[in-house]
């Protein structure tokens, strides 16, 4: 039993794949709240996020999914949202009032929509060699920058003035978009904010590839 979280028996499991921004999300999450967890890495090269054992876990055959002492659930921003629900203090990571809620909500369909279409995107067509339309990709990462810069130019964090899940679901892909060739140096209000959410205490970085950054 953890001392500071009594109804946590156990570590939480966490399936991931350490390369995979989805993945590092809940990561990040669960080392942000200081929650125990261990991580089982799949080898999703061979298939093994298709095997029976673990669609029991998640039908759709995705990571990351989570087993919290007999709390199964899948997809990152379903993760977070209920880690922070469970595990946090008041509204520290979900704010309660409507319009503080809704804001943070619009960042959770941003990181599903345009985070997932463009830096998430960029990134698995130069690692990885999927095939995506990279040039559509990166179109849509830039747009996406276009408009976080002087966003986070006029506020701290992505729904106002302090952390919330909406940076965490965030973070990940947009701090690996190097990785997919698209440069942040054009982008001092967004290394800011990254640089803002990395001093948070609690944070912990996502692997790296070890191709140079741009």
């Amino acid at each position: 039993m953890n001392a500071e979280f009594p109804n946590i028996q156990a570590p939480i499991k966490l399936y991931r794949n350490p390369m995979s921004g989805h993945c590092h999300r809940v990561e990040l999450m669960l080392s942000f709240l200081g929650l125990p967890y261990e991580t089982i890495d799949l080898d999703m090269a061979n298939g093994a996020h298709k095997a029976p054992d673990y669609l029991k876990i998640n039908p759709f055959g995705q990571v990351p999914a989570i087993d919290d002492n007999g709390v199964v659930m899948a997809d990152s921003n379903a993760i977070i949202t209920y880690l922070a629900q469970k595990y946090s203090h008041g509204d520290e990571w979900s704010p309660r009032k409507p319009e503080q809620a809704a804001e943070v909500q619009r960042w959770l369909s941003v990181a599903a929509g345009e985070i997932a279409q463009g830096p998430c995107a960029v990134r698995l067509v130069k690692l990885f060699g999927m095939k995506l339309d990279y040039d559509r990709a990166k179109s849509i990462t830039e747009s996406l920058f276009g408009v976080l810069e002087p966003l986070l130019t006029s506020r701290e964090y992505l729904a106002g003035d302090r952390i919330t899940l909406a940076d965490v679901a965030g973070y990940s892909y947009i701090s690996h978009a190097p990785e997919g060739g698209v440069s942040l140096q054009p982008y001092p209000a967004i290394r800011a904010w990254l640089e803002r959410v990395e001093a948070h205490p609690g944070f912990i970085g996502m692997k790296r590839s070890p191709l140079p950054p741009m």
